[in-house]
């Protein structure tokens, strides 16, 4: 069995994460569950691993996530914070500048 430095990987591959590459539709996965719950990180993890186990999100479970970049493993949750945080920060944005919509007498 080769180690990991024979496997080409290096220490500093080890510690730290790798760039995450999400597909439009894993970005819409962490908006949908962001939606759910507005919570941060991390109740939001736990939240994105409920959808992920009940397929809530068009279906997909952690094979179909994994397959548009979305890993829930120990060495993907760093990346995958960085990520709930920019979703976080891009709604509350969008959430301070939408127009109230004036609410009509009866």
């Amino acid at each position: 069995m080769q180690t990991r430095e024979e496997e080409g990987y290096s220490l500093a591959d080890m510690r730290t994460p790798a760039a995450l590459t999400l597909s439009p539709e894993a970005v819409d996965f962490v908006r949908f569950c962001y939606r759910r719950r507005r919570v941060g990180w991390p109740e939001l993890y736990d939240e994105m691993c409920a959808v992920a186990s009940r397929g809530l999100y068009q279906g997909w479970g952690l094979a179909e996530l994994s397959e548009h970049g979305i890993g829930f493993s120990l060495f993907e949750t760093p990346a995958l914070a960085r990520v709930a945080a920019d979703v976080a920060r891009e709604e509350s944005d969008r959430r301070a500048t939408a127009v109230p919509i004036p609410v009509a007498a009866h």
